[in-house]
């Protein structure tokens, strides 16, 4: 079977690195908030080329922490994209704020900055692009919007650790740059874990407290925060991939361009536009043939997955946000027909070549 992504085999690779930062954590009995995520702290803002960066429990809490230290409250507006994973849209409704949803653009399946202005009203008072994908959201054009309104922006970085925009990395563009280390992801942990980026030193201050219970230090307590403290375990594994990640992207983007070559004439393929760098943590097609590529793909013992099969404005969750479908047509054709093929770092050139082989049978 060709797995979507082989933990193990890049873990074999770091073992003994690994097992070593793990062991120093262990002797040194320091397992939350300890020098481990502080020093993961800085070298990830100085790659991001920010301030501060404030390790947090997971993506999701990145998310919700950030809108929270921002200020986003009751009957605010946040506008973002229904073609995302679900804690996009939780983090927006955790806050008692109303997500406003933007169509997506079909080559990028970004949000459609086009799109936004009109979505636009006088509640809002955010913008929460996605890098999908790994794919860098138009954070240029974004920005331009933000400024004009005064908008905060939040970015859903948890797909796009180290992609980049003309050389600017995403999680650098807005107020709030937000990941997710889950395992499977360009950078994972080997457990949930999660970073904001920002520049803004008074934000970040904010956000320490609010990941701490509401507290800056012993038993006061500022705010009503939550217990979403990166913990010394996960930072020790990631200091160990992150010295390693620019490697890791480069190895995913060789993957990425073959799979291009061998199927660019056949399905759509991810685009990337000039100046933007995709670091491809899924790799996905489009194709109205998609359901026969899967079944293709499954009978040959390759995985595949698709990301994402209901939009979130279709969602049972949501109905109280009263969307209905044919309100984001982009974003429901897209649901149909994309479909993720494996792709990881250490992925064979056979497989890779299998797994094509089984796309081509699939739409002959």
């Amino acid at each position: 079977m060709i797995p979507m992504v082989d933990l193990k085999v890049q873990y074999e690779a770091l073992r003994e690195e690994i097992l070593k930062q793990i062991t120093d954590v262990l002797e040194s009995s320091r397992y939350i908030l300890g020098p481990k995520v502080e020093e993961l702290e800085k070298s990830i803002a100085g790659y991001h080329g920010v301030k501060e960066a404030v390790g947090v429990a997971s993506g999701t809490d990145a998310l919700n922490l950030s809108l929270k230290a921002l200020g986003i409250d009751k009957d605010d507006e946040v506008i973002t994209t229904p073609f995302t994973f679900f804690a996009t849209v939780e983090a927006i409704i955790y806050q008692g704020a109303r997500p406003v949803f933007v169509d997506i653009d079909p080559e990028t399946l970004n949000i459609d900055p086009e799109k936004i202005e009109e979505r636009i009203t006088d509640r809002t008072r955010a913008i929460m692009p996605v890098h999908m994908f790994g794919q860098p959201a138009d954070m240029e054009k974004i920005g331009e919007i933000a400024s004009r309104y005064n908008l905060f922006i939040v970015e859903d970085c948890a797909q796009s650790f180290g992609a980049h925009i003309r050389g600017r990395k995403t999680g650098s563009f807005g107020d709030a740059g937000c990941f997710s280390f889950y395992p499977s992801k360009n950078l994972g942990a080997y457990g949930d874990g999660g970073l904001i980026t920002t520049d803004n030193e008074m934000i970040a201050g904010k956000m320490r407290v609010l990941r701490n219970h509401g507290s800056e230090k012993g038993y006061i307590h500022h705010a009503i925060g939550l217990n979403s403290r990166l913990d010394e375990i996960q930072a020790a594994v990631l200091l160990v991939k992150f010295k390693r990640i620019d490697r890791y992207l480069s190895l995913r983007r060789e993957k990425a361009r073959f799979y291009t070559e061998q199927l660019g004439s056949i399905v759509q393929c991810p685009q990337e536009r000039e100046g933007f760098y995709h670091v491809y943590h899924q790799y996905t097609i489009k194709s109205p043939v998609r359901e026969r590529i899967k079944s293709y793909l499954y009978e040959g013992g390759i995985s595949s997955v698709v990301y994402y099969s209901i939009p979130l404005h279709l969602q049972e969750a949501l109905t109280g946000l009263e969307y209905r479908r044919g309100d984001f047509p982009v974003a429901e054709r897209t649901s149909l027909e994309v479909l993720s093929l494996p792709i990881y770092p250490e992925i064979s050139e056979s497989a890779l070549e299998k797994v094509c082989e089984a796309v081509r049978k699939a739409v002959a």
